[in-house]
């Protein structure tokens, strides 16, 4: 039987409306810098440049800067890029992460401790839930980050947490609530990122210092993506929900942390003289 007009109306108004629902899905996960993000500290500073597509942070000896997301994230992919402060940026960090807020906050962090010129980066890792971190492992990258442009990813579902350099995986922290390791599965978290000086640790344990006469170091971020559940359509399954490591994941996380990973908390056993934490008696995958 065929359909009447007014079937064909109502049908034809569903389609339209599925296909604006999901448009709007794609716009939000787009990121536009004005709309997505405030300014925390630095005040001129932090710049919003090219339309909201650019955002840049700058370290003088007076204040660094920062921003947030105006949103909160409970799971999802989260996706920057961004070019480091180049030549001598011994005693900077540039952090990027995600974090809720109060004592037993959860984060999830990458943070890139400057260096000579010449020198590599260290990518510092971190994850803390309910307020207990000291789950560092740092790595030094493959290329230079302070030439171009580079993507920096979470990927944080209710099974794992994942880090990607490039759409490398360098880092997985399972959930392992089942042996008694906190997981952050619970506070929503904003994303952060901030430039600012450390030079009482951050190069070297702070051996080297900050060379002012350098400043203003720059730091510049570019094309945010945001997966999550609220700019999925109801019926769209996204990759990152169940997102793990298949064998070319796994061989990729083997070559970098034999290749380029610096410190690894789980093998550090003068830290830990009463044993390693839980989690790092079980597999990494």
């Amino acid at each position: 039987m065929p359909f009447s007009s007014s079937s064909s109306k109502v049908s034809l108004v569903l389609v339209v409306s599925l296909f604006v629902t999901s448009l709007m899905a794609m716009a939000a996960s787009a990121g536009n810098f004005f709309q997505d993000f405030d300014v925390t500290f630095g005040d001129e500073r932090a710049k919003i440049l090219n339309g909201g597509q650019l955002l840049t942070l700058n370290l003088d000896k007076a204040s660094g800067s920062g921003f947030k997301s105006k949103n909160e994230y409970l799971f999802g992919r989260i996706d920057m890029q961004i070019k480091l402060v180049s030549g001598n940026s011994a005693g900077t960090v540039t952090a990027y992460y995600l974090s809720s807020e109060g004592p037993t906050h959860d984060e999830i962090d990458f943070e890139f401790l400057g260096n000579l010129s010449g020198d590599p980066y260290t990518l510092h890792t971190n994850v803390f839930s309910q307020g207990k971190g000291n789950r560092e492992q740092q790595f030094h990258l493959w290329f230079d980050p302070t030439k171009a442009f580079h993507t920096y990813s979470i990927v944080w579902n209710s099974q794992r947490i994942i880090f990607l350099v490039d759409n490398i995986p360098i880092r997985v922290f399972q959930n392992l609530e089942t042996i008694g390791v906190p997981f952050p599965k619970s506070q929503p978290m904003r994303i952060y990122s901030s430039l600012w000086n450390a030079d009482d640790w951050a190069t070297r344990g702070g051996l080297v210092k900050t060379d002012w006469t350098q400043a203003p170091f720059t730091a510049s971020y570019r094309n945010f993506q945001a997966s999550t559940t609220s700019t999925n359509s109801l019926t769209e399954q996204s990759a990152w929900q169940t997102q793990g490591l298949d064998a070319a994941g796994r061989n990729r996380l083997r070559w970098v942390q034999q290749k380029f990973m610096v410190y690894n908390y789980c093998s550090d056993i003068k830290r830990f003289p009463q044993g390693l934490p839980a989690e790092c008696r079980r597999s990494r995958f």
